[in-house]
């Protein structure tokens, strides 16, 4: 058994910030990575993503982004900054570890690995939202003929020229990628199931989570109304367009339903200009039919299930009741943050900005840690 005062799981944008935020406290602690190199989820998105946050905002707690990278950097940028922050801070991860439970035990938090057992006062786990793929049933779907792949396997829209693509979702996967097979050659169609939200993601070539931030301050409700006439002007009625629209403004969504809205890019242009069709939810497939609410009804070569993610808490955790609903809520709204030395880092959805909530998350979790070694607790 090997003991530390800190243990973090997972070695991505949340575990690097926790452990350089760590080190910045003179802090011990043993960083655990699954995969053989920091960043895999990073390393494995599809090629044609960008960030929806500028680089100005994306920065993790003592490194900046190179001023020579573009606004929205792209995957590749990112895979770069998160090898360049490890190196220049000094995290040396313990690769090929994964951690298959953590239990409290006599006082100390148990992490029991592939590889052996760790001990420790406090445990961060910072695993992510983006653990397991959601794969959703449809009636149907065993008889597809084509090819059927979640978001999370999509690396680029080459292998599909020429053919009728259905991705299935409404989130920024989803509107990206959708993009991508239209610049590819194919023919994408969305299945869009809920009533959603569109925003820029410019707005006179400024950020609009840079602008939201300004009616930070407001009850959700309140900011999207104020920010309700400019968005209508700017993206127009979304119903023209065979969209349902939510019943909750974008921030009250985020907040609501923990639900990203489509930070625009293209995807509503080529829509209005036909290139990419929008059909309602899924009722059932016979071979590569797919028929859809409404009398609608199309044969597709292939399926591209943009429909999110799971975490792995449930059985990460052996004894975490009440942690799982500690997810929806910001890091100063947990009741149970630190309980019995376990902390949760970058798993709130947040309308700032992932990567910015996990710099604040990292720099609050390292300076709780700290204060408890000052004060004797620990």
């Amino acid at each position: 058994m090997v003991f530390t005062d800190t243990l973090i799981i997972g070695a991505s944008a949340s575990g690097l910030a926790s452990a350089a935020c760590l080190k910045k406290e003179g802090l011990k602690f043993i960083i655990l990575e699954k995969y053989p190199q920091v960043g895999t989820s990073w390393r494995n998105h599809y090629d044609r993503l960008y960030l929806h946050t500028s680089k100005k905002w994306s920065g993790l707690p003592f490194l900046k982004m190179a001023d020579s990278l573009p606004k929205y950097p792209a995957r590749q940028d990112m895979v770069d900054y998160l090898d360049q922050y490890a190196k220049e801070l000094n995290i040396h991860p313990v690769f090929n570890s994964e951690a298959l439970s953590v239990k409290k035990q006599d006082g100390y938090l148990v992490t029991e690995t592939n590889n052996g057992v760790y001990q420790s006062r406090h445990v961060i786990v910072a695993t992510g939202l983006n653990h397991k793929p959601k794969i959703p049933e449809f009636e149907g779907m065993n008889t597809f003929k084509g090819k059927v792949l979640h978001s999370s396997e999509y690396k680029n829209g080459a292998e599909f020229a020429g053919k009728n693509v259905l991705v299935v979702g409404f989130g920024n996967s989803a509107g990206e990628q959708a993009i991508c097979l239209h610049e590819n050659g194919a023919f994408p169609s969305l299945s869009v199931r809920s009533p959603v939200n569109v925003l820029p993601r410019d707005i006179l070539g400024f950020p609009v989570l840079e602008i939201g931030k300004l009616t930070s301050w407001f009850p959700a409700r309140v900011a999207d109304r104020i920010n309700a006439p400019l968005i209508r002007i700017l993206v127009g009625d979304i119903r023209k367009l065979g969209l349902k629209k939510s019943k909750y403004g974008p921030k009250e969504q985020i907040q609501k339903l923990k639900r990203i809205p489509l930070l625009d890019t293209g995807t509503i242009k080529l829509i209005q200009q036909g290139h990419i069709k929008v059909y309602g939810d899924i009722l059932r497939i016979e071979g590569n039919r797919v028929y859809f609410e409404n009398n609608r009804q199309q044969d597709f070569a292939a399926i591209i299930l943009a429909t999110g993610y799971q975490h792995n808490l449930e059985s990460l955790l052996i004894n975490g009741d009440g942690y799982f609903e500690e997810l929806n809520k910001e890091i100063n709204r947990q009741s149970l943050f630190e309980k019995d030395g376990l902390y949760l880092c970058g798993f709130n959805i947040s309308p700032i900005g992932m990567l910015r909530e996990i710099g604040m998350e990292a720099r609050k979790i390292a300076k709780d840690i700290a204060g408890k070694k000052e004060v004797g607790t620990i």
